[in-house]
C-alpha cells in the first residue's frame, strides 16, 4: 500500500485586494523529500508557504497532513502539526541556525527535577511520615498531579541533565539575601572575623524581616552600617511582594522573576570600596551600569568610563586577550614554565600539572615545590574564570616532604577563599591527587563555546588513514558488486585518496580485475 502524502496543499486560491496571489495551486509532498519553489518576484511563493504556515487563510482549497484535513488557523496549529518555516531574511534571527530559526517557538526543552527535600512543607498535601529509614515520604504522597508550586532554578540544565529546581526560595541583594519560608537570620561563613561576625548579628537582631521572612549577611556587608542593611531589607521585601502578586495573577507554567542581567549582578557582587573605574564599550550597557551604580553607591556614579577608541578594543587596551584565551584553552603556562593540562569528563574536571620546561634542570623535589605552590593559585583562579562545577580531581607532581604538601594545600585553600561558589577542599593523596568539589552556578565556559568535533566526536582523537583507507575498501567492495555501469567513481577526502592511490594501488588493481569494471578516485573540492 502505498504511503500518504506528508503534506498536500490541494487546489489553494489566496487573493488580496485587486490581485490573485495563488491560483488553484497544488502541491504535494512525500516524506524525505526537498522541493524547491521557483519564480519571480511577486509569484505567490512566500504566500503560498504562508498559507501553509498558517499566516494567511486561503479563499478555496483544503491543506492534508499524512493524508488527514487539518485546519491551520495561526502558527501555532502549524507549530503543533510539526510545520516550520524560515521567513525572509528580514524576519530571522540571524545568531540562530536554520534548524534553531525552523522551530523557534517549539524549542525542545528539559525537565527540571525537583527533589522531595526541596519540597518546602507549605505545598504538602498532608503530614506524611517517611518510611522506616527514610528521611522524607515518597514525593506522590506530597505534592498531586497538577498542583501549582513556587519554584527557583538552582542549577542550569548541563549536558543531557535538566534544571535543579527548589521551592526553598532566595532573593539576593547587595548586602543581604532573603529567604522567603525560612524565618532565620545568618551570616556567611566567609566572614572569618569573629568580631564582625558579632557586629552583623548584634545589627540584624534589631532588624525585623518580618513574619515568615529570613535573612542571610553577604560577605560584601562587612563594615557596613545598620541603615545599608535596613535599605537593603526593604528593597528585597518589595522585590519579595511583587513576585507573590504576579504568582496569584498568570497561569502555570510562567517566568514570575528573573535575576538582573550579566552587567546589573556584576556591579551588585563585585563593586566594592577598592574599585576606581568600570570601563564598558557599549553606550547601552554604560547607561544601565549607570543606573545600578547610583542605586547601590549614589556617591560613586562616576565610575562608569565609556571606551570610544574604535582603534583599539577594550580587551587589547587592558591586555586581556591573552589571559581571556587562556579560558578556553586546553593548558595554561605557569610562570616558572611549567603548565596547567585541563580535561573534562562526564563525571568530573581533571587538572594535570606538568613540570614543563623546568623538567631535570633543578632538584627535583623543589621544582615539584616551586611548580605546585604555582598551580594551587592558578587553578583556583581558572575554576573560577571557566566556572567549572562539580568533581576536579587535581594531579599535583608528587612531593616527598609533608611540610611540602601542607603548603600547597594551604596553598589552594586560601586561594579559594576568593570564590563566591560553594566548595570544598579535600586533602592529598599519597599519590598527589587532590579532590575538590566546587558549586556548580551554571555552564561553564567551554560547553557554552565549544562543541564536539564532527570528526572524532569530541575524544580528540580519530581513526588513522590505514583503519580509513581499509572502510573506503569495503564500501567500493559493497558498491561494485550492484553498480550497473563499466565506471564506478569514489568521491573521497584529498588525504584518504592519496593514501589509497599511494599506499593501497594493488588492491585497488585486484578490485577492477575482480568486478571487470574501471575504478576512479574523485578528490572532492
Amino acid at each position: 500500500m502505498e504511503q500518504p502524502y506528508a503534506i498536500e496543499m490541494l487546489n489553494i486560491t489566496k487573493r488580496f485586494p485587486g490581485i490573485v496571489a495563488n491560483d488553484n495551486i497544488t502541491l504535494q509532498l512525500k516524506r524525505g523529500e526537498i522541493h524547491a519553489l521557483l519564480g519571480e518576484n511577486g509569484a505567490g511563493k512566500s504566500t503560498l508557504m504562508s498559507v501553509l504556515f498558517g499566516l494567511y487563510q486561503p479563499e478555496e482549497g483544503v491543506i492534508k497532513k499524512d493524508g488527514q484535513v487539518v485546519q491551520i488557523k495561526d502558527p501555532n496549529d502549524a507549530n503543533a502539526l510539526g510545520i516550520g518555516m524560515v521567513h525572509q531574511h528580514f524576519k530571522l534571527v540571524e545568531c540562530f541556525s536554520i534548524l534553531d530559526n525552523i522551530i523557534l517557538g517549539v524549542e525542545p526543552c528539559k525537565n527540571g527535577f525537583l527533589q522531595i527535600d526541596e519540597i518546602h512543607p507549605e505545598y504538602w498535601l498532608a503530614h506524611h511520615e517517611p518510611s522506616k529509614g527514610k528521611k522524607f515520604p515518597p514525593i506522590q504522597k506530597v505534592l498531586k498531579p497538577g498542583q501549582e508550586v513556587l519554584v527557583q532554578v538552582v542549577k542550569e540544565p548541563t549536558g543531557n541533565k535538566g534544571a535543579f529546581l527548589t521551592t526553598w526560595l532566595s532573593l539576593a541583594g547587595r548586602f543581604l539575601v532573603l529567604t522567603p519560608g525560612q524565618e532565620q537570620i545568618g551570616v556567611s561563613r566567609k566572614v572569618d572575623s569573629d568580631e564582625e561576625r558579632t557586629r552583623l548579628r548584634e545589627m540584624m537582631n534589631g532588624i525585623d524581616p518580618g513574619q515568615g521572612l529570613g535573612v542571610i549577611v553577604r560577605t560584601v556587608s562587612a563594615g557596613t552600617t545598620k541603615t545599608t542593611l535596613k535599605n537593603d531589607l526593604q528593597y528585597l521585601k518589595r522585590v519579595w511582594k511583587d513576585i507573590r502578586k504576579k504568582a496569584t495573577e498568570v497561569s502555570a507554567p510562567a517566568l514570575i522573576y528573573q535575576e538582573p542581567g550579566l552587567p546589573q549582578r556584576a556591579v551588585r557582587d563585585y563593586l566594592t570600596d577598592d574599585v576606581c573605574e568600570i570601563w564598558v564599550d557599549n553606550e547601552e550597557v554604560a547607561d544601565s551600569i549607570r543606573e545600578t551604580v547610583s542605586l547601590l553607591f549614589p556617591r560613586k556614579k562616576e565610575l562608569v568610563r565609556l571606551h570610544t577608541d574604535v582603534r583599539m578594543p577594550l580587551w587589547e587596551r587592558f591586555s586581556l586577550r591573552r589571559q581571556l584565551d587562556q579560558i578556553y584553552s586546553r593548558e595554561v603556562t605557569l610562570p616558572s614554565g611549567g603548565r596547567l593540562v585541563f580535561d573534562q569528563t562526564e563525571a568530573l574536571m581533571a587538572v594535570d600539572i606538568n613540570s614543563g620546561k623546568i623538567s631535570g634542570k633543578v632538584n627535583f623535589e623543589s621544582m615539584a615545590h616551586r611548580t605546585n605552590m604555582e598551580a594551587a593559585e592558578a587553578i583556583a583562579r581558572q575554576l573560577k574564570l571557566r566556572d567549572i562545577g562539580g568533581q576536579v580531581v587535581i594531579d599535583f607532581i608528587e612531593m616527598r616532604d609533608k611540610k611540602h604538601v601542607l603548603e600547597v594545600e594551604k596553598t589552594l585553600r586560601t586561594a579559594m577563599k576568593n570564590d563566591r561558589a560553594r566548595h570544598d577542599v579535600g586533602r592529598m593523596s599519597s599519590f598527589g591527587l587532590l579532590e575538590l568539589v566546587r558549586q556548580r552556578t551554571g555552564s561553564s565556559a567551554l560547553s557554552i563555546t565549544m562543541e564536539p568535533c564532527p570528526f572524532c566526536g569530541g575524544t580528540g582523537q580519530r581513526r588513522n588513514l590505514e583503519w580509513q583507507a581499509l572502510q573506503a575498501l569495503r564500501e567500493m567492495r559493497r558498491a561494485l558488486r550492484t553498480h550497473g555501469g563499466d565506471k564506478y567513481v569514489f568521491e573521497t577526502t584529498r588525504e584518504l585518496g592519496l593514501y589509497l592511490l599511494n599506499h593501497k594501488r594493488d588492491s585497488l588493481r585486484d578490485m577492477e580485475q575482480d568486478f571487470g569494471k574501471c575504478l576512479e578516485i574523485s578528490i572532492r573540492p
